[in-house]
């Protein structure tokens, strides 16, 4: 089993920043690829950006890219999502989730945090 405890987000104007963390549980974070997801009231859950076991590899959500920088610190268990000019149609619970196989699809995550309210309000 595999914990992930996210901390940050809140709520912020258009324009402003914030950044995600997520710390998981147990010796194997490096064998683990890593992704964000979000989801708004009354939407289905997407897919918002990923970063490969060792960092090397991201790829983002065109409507995030170039506004949003994931990262991974393997040695604290840790991977961030700083998100920048946030917009008001970025509002959504973010969850990360850890994808412990190297299948690529959503269904290859398996673990997933608690999720934390991300609001950008003009």
């Amino acid at each position: 089993q595999v914990q992930l405890v996210q901390s940050g987000g809140g709520l912020v104007q258009p324009g402003g920043s914030l950044r995600l963390s997520c710390v998981a549980s147990g010796r194997s974070f490096s064998a683990y690829g890593m992704g964000w997801f979000r989801q708004a009231p009354g939407k289905e859950r997407e897919f918002v950006a990923r970063i490969s076991r060792g960092g090397g590899s991201t790829t983002y959500s065109d409507s995030v890219k170039g506004r949003f920088t994931l990262s991974r610190d393997n040695a604290k268990n840790t991977v961030y999502l700083q998100m920048n000019s946030l917009k008001v149609e970025d509002t959504a619970v973010y969850y990360c989730a850890a994808n412990p196989s190297s299948a690529p699809g959503v269904g290859s995550y398996l673990y997933w945090g608690q999720g934390t309210q991300v609001t950008v309000s003009s």
